[in-house]
Order: C-alpha cells, then sequence, then structure tokens
C-alpha cells in the first residue's frame, strides 16, 4: 500500500522524554502542601490521561485527602510552576528529530496531540521541535481528552487527511484506543512510558522500538 500522508503523534513518552520533569514538578507541588514526594518511575503510570487526572492520581498514590478547594489550590500550584519553565529537564529521543524532518522533506503532513494542557504542548513541541508540525493541540477547554477520538478527527480535518490515509503513533494504551477510535490505524512506540504488553493489549497495530523502524512503517506501510 502506499505510504501514510499524514502522522500524528502523542507528546509525553513519544516525542518527548519529559518523565523527570513531569515528577520535577509534581515533587515539588506535593512538597509545597507538606506531602511526600513520588518515584519518579512511579510516574510512569500517572501520566497519560491529562493534568487533572493526573493530579488525583497524586494524591491518591501518597494517601492525601483533600478538600475541593485544596484540590484546585494543589492543580492550580502544578500549572504554575509547569507553565514558568515547561521545558525543564525535557529532552527528545534519540533519533526522533531526524526522523520527523525526514516525513517533513517528504512532504507527510505532520500533527501532535497531547492530554497535557494546550499552552504547555505548544511550548515543548516550539522548543523542540521548531518548524516541524502543522498542527499542534494540547487539552482544550470543551473537548473531550483522549481515548475520545473528537480531537483526533478534528486534527485529521485540519490536516486535509482521512483518517484511513493517517497514522497515529503513541506509547500508551490510551494512545491506541484514540486511534483506532478515529478509525486510523496506530503504532505503538517501545522508547515510552508504558509496555509493550500494554500496547498490544489495546491493539497497536505496529510496533517501533527504535525511530528508524517507525520511519520505515510510515513509509512502506
Amino acid at each position: 500500500m502506499y505510504p501514510y500522508r499524514s502522522c500524528i503523534f502523542d507528546l509525553d513518552g513519544t516525542l518527548a522524554d519529559t518523565l523527570h520533569s513531569i515528577a520535577w514538578f509534581g515533587n515539588r507541588t506535593l512538597e509545597a502542601f507538606g506531602l511526600p514526594a513520588i518515584d519518579v518511575v512511579d510516574y510512569r503510570l500517572l501520566v497519560g490521561n491529562g493534568a487533572q487526572v493526573l493530579m488525583d492520581r497524586m494524591l491518591a498514590q501518597v494517601g492525601a485527602q483533600l478538600s475541593p478547594e485544596d484540590r484546585r489550590a494543589f492543580r492550580a500550584e502544578y500549572d504554575r510552576r509547569y507553565a514558568a519553565d515547561p521545558l525543564a529537564l525535557v529532552g527528545a529521543y534519540p533519533g526522533v528529530p531526524e526522523s520527523l524532518a525526514r516525513q517533513h522533506e517528504r512532504g507527510v503532513r505532520l500533527g501532535v496531540l497531547s492530554n497535557k494542557p494546550d499552552d504547555m504542548t505548544r511550548a515543548i513541541v516550539a522548543g523542540l521541535y521548531p518548524d516541524i508540525f502543522d498542527a499542534v493541540h494540547g487539552q482544550r477547554e470543551g473537548i473531550p481528552t483522549k481515548p475520545n477520538p473528537a480531537a483526533l478527527l478534528a486534527m485529521a480535518g485540519e490536516l486535509g487527511v482521512p483518517p484511513e490515509e493517517t497514522l497515529y503513533i503513541g506509547d500508551s494504551g490510551v494512545d491506541m484506543d484514540a486511534g483506532r477510535a478515529a478509525g486510523m490505524d496506530t503504532c505503538g512506540v517501545l522508547w515510552g512510558f508504558r509496555t509493550q504488553e500494554e500496547l498490544v493489549a489495546h491493539g497497536a497495530k505496529y510496533l517501533a522500538g527504535d525511530p528508524g523502524q517507525l520511519v520505515g512503517i510510515i513509509e512502506k506501510r
């Protein structure tokens, strides 16, 4: 079959190694409320469903019982810290910038869709991959987060490529569920936060162990 005309990527664990960054801001927020820190590796299972779910999972992890008002203050503190320096401790995975540049030069339409808040998503993508992507969106008010397919379908329309000619690439079961629900083929990357077993269980059509394998999937289908 012909190569994919469009690729849409998740951000955290797919394009950007943000685990230590998320853990840093999360733990500084916990400490500000007198709560214990969480081990960095545990954040692999806490992220993926948006910032508010992350806050809820962090508080549950440390056994904190906060009032609704304090929960709002907790989220506001996290957002304030993160927004002040969203590229702190963030890096691109080896080989990913080169593979993206190759697809950009080939004329493949490229997008990023994350459950991270929209302003933070845009800041990280602009810092790591300037002038590469045709559309970048994070979580926006009034638009459901993944695995709901609405935002993915809207981005396909924005890119001008139908879902059946689009590959959605991510590192979690949430991503695989969203892509399948949108009628897109899905590729799970094995360098991210979740396991191969999770990706397979959620119906990944392809698995890529490194960016070179991902290039082969995009171009050879």
